[in-house]
């Protein structure tokens, strides 16, 4: 009979968003901290509401904590967090690596930093799996999963484009920061995130907060040249807002064109589009509802948590060749965890 106890994970607050999702797995997740809180320590920062079972724990503790995973979330959480604080007895416990990116020096000839034929790496999008080098090494998809509240409604009100981006003017090209800058010279745009103020934004939200706030706009606009698939995107979707974005890396995979939003590599076809919803907020709500339709089939939170389950449980039981080899065949994760329904949110 397979072993259905509580697992305990050792993991590192790297994406605060994914991290919140995360821990609604049936598991108990301890992230080390150190003083200061300094970058991927921080523990259960004041920006989420954690669940009980996201625990703390003092990183110089750690070697001698019990787990029975350890999940990394960064190539620094890899090659320096992971054996800076981890012990002896941790040598043989199963590792889990979550690849949240893209390669960022070549898109198609960087060999993936986790080179460990014992390590499952778990990627969030097909586009990431495709166009890493890994080795012949085991990996997996597991997409987003994201819950909105019931109060987190569309209303449309606000006829304006919401950009959700952190640190948009350091972060250049790659994020979009020229063409946001250039179409917001054309649409009327709101720009969310860290440090968004530096180019004229409203600034950063709480999580809660941007959830019932992105609901006002008309459209979500994605400048982003090369990512992964942003949670945020996904939220938005969930609420009810269509996607216009560039039609790169994964996000052609999810919005259908004149459905529930539309993508393109050239940004001067985006902009009748974006204006169109500007003036017509009953196209932004056709649109809109079939974006949350979308969202609730492709990205729902109980399919990600049972997916993460199924690999977490798997690694522990029968370790990370397998697990794989189970999703063989191109097959996401929860791809094989449906029971005759289609998974929701």
């Amino acid at each position: 009979m397979a072993d259905r106890r509580r697992l305990r994970l050792l993991t590192w607050h790297v994406h605060g968003s994914y991290l919140w999702y995360l821990s609604h797995v049936p598991h108990d997740i301890y992230l080390p901290v150190l003083p200061g809180r300094v970058q991927d320590y921080e523990g259960r920062t004041h920006s989420y509401d954690w669940p009980s079972n996201v625990i703390e724990v003092p990183a110089e503790e750690v070697r001698d904590l019990e787990v029975d995973v350890i999940v990394t979330q960064s190539r620094r959480n890899w090659e320096i967090d992971r054996p800076g604080i981890c012990g002896p007895r941790h040598s043989h416990t199963p590792r889990v690596h979550i690849e949240h990116d893209p390669p960022r020096g070549s898109p198609t000839d960087e060999r993936h930093p986790v080179d460990d034929p014992d390590a499952l790496v778990v990627h969030v999008t097909s586009y990431n799996e495709l166009m890493w080098d890994n080795g012949g090494h085991p990996t997996v998809v597991i997409e987003h999963g994201v819950r909105v509240p019931s109060t987190a409604t569309a209303t449309y009100d606000r006829p304006c484009g919401l950009v959700v981006v952190n640190n948009l003017e350091r972060r250049g090209r790659r994020l979009g920061a020229d063409i946001f800058a250039r179409v917001r010279d054309q649409v009327p745009l709101d720009l969310i995130g860290m440090n968004a103020t530096d180019v004229g934004g409203l600034g950063e939200l709480s999580h809660s907060q941007l959830q019932h706030t992105c609901g006002q706009y008309r459209f979500m606009f994605n400048p982003i040249r090369y990512t992964s698939l942003g949670l945020s995107v996904c939220e938005a979707m969930m609420v009810g807002l269509p996607v216009v974005g560039l039609a790169t890396t994964e996000l052609v995979s999810v919005i259908d064109n004149g459905v529930n939003g539309f993508v393109d590599t050239d940004v001067r076809r985006l902009l009748p589009v974006m204006r169109e919803l500007v003036d017509d907020p009953a196209a932004a709500q056709r649109m809109g509802a079939a974006a949350r339709r979308t969202a609730l089939r492709r990205f729902g939170l109980l399919r990600f948590v049972a997916a993460w389950d199924r690999v977490l449980r798997g690694v522990v039981q029968d370790g990370a060749r397998a697990v794989a080899d189970s999703c063989a065949c191109g097959h996401r994760v929860e791809a094989r965890l449906t029971t005759g329904r289609k998974p929701g949110g």
